[in-house]
């Protein structure tokens, strides 16, 4: 196994034991049935979705939190090496709220975000694109995070953007959704 792979593995491992705080949930109505939509299909690689984020709303979060992270991973992708759809730090403590299109990271870096490269090697989100015939499942991890500002930059890989914020969080919450083609 490369050390790729094992990264990979290693922050999927993490992110999936996190220690859950208390109350501290995250929701979408936009995936209220547990599905992706059109919408927020990937738009390339094969797919002709919009591509757009969806909107996540959250609550209970630990009162020691400085900021959130936000991840989502398809296990089922490569083999069940999984692929990194999208990874977004620095989300401020007040925010309870991820509006609908800020995967985009412009928009994102207008409310003080910081969008990291996913495994299409784009900034920002990308959306759900299994391959023909098949259904992924996508899971969204908002961490809590002790600190304000996590240590990342261009360069930071997904894997391990992941293990810094669960080297960094208090307490996350799931949500899983699903999407096929």
């Amino acid at each position: 196994m490369d050390r790729q792979a094992w990264l990979r593995g290693m922050a999927l491992l993490l992110l999936a034991h996190a220690v859950q705080a208390g109350g501290f949930v995250v929701w979408s109505d936009e995936l209220s049935a547990g599905a992706f939509g059109p919408a927020q299909e990937m738009n390339g690689f094969g797919c002709h979705g919009g591509n757009r984020s969806p909107r996540l709303e959250w609550s209970g979060a630990p009162p020691a939190t400085r900021s959130f992270a936000l991840t989502m991973f398809d296990p089922d992708a490569r083999a069940g090496a999984g692929w990194w759809h999208w990874i977004v730090s620095d989300i401020p403590a007040f925010s309870h709220v991820m509006l609908a299109g800020n995967g985009d990271p412009a928009r994102a870096a207008a409310k003080g975000m910081l969008q990291l490269r996913n495994d299409f090697g784009l900034l920002g989100y990308g959306g759900p694109c299994p391959p023909p015939g098949s259904r992924h499942h996508y899971r969204i991890v908002l961490s809590a995070l002790k600190v304000a500002h996590l240590d990342v930059s261009a360069t930071t890989t997904p894997a391990q953007a992941a293990a810094l914020i669960q080297g960094s969080a208090l307490g996350s919450a799931v949500l899983e959704a699903e999407f096929g083609r």
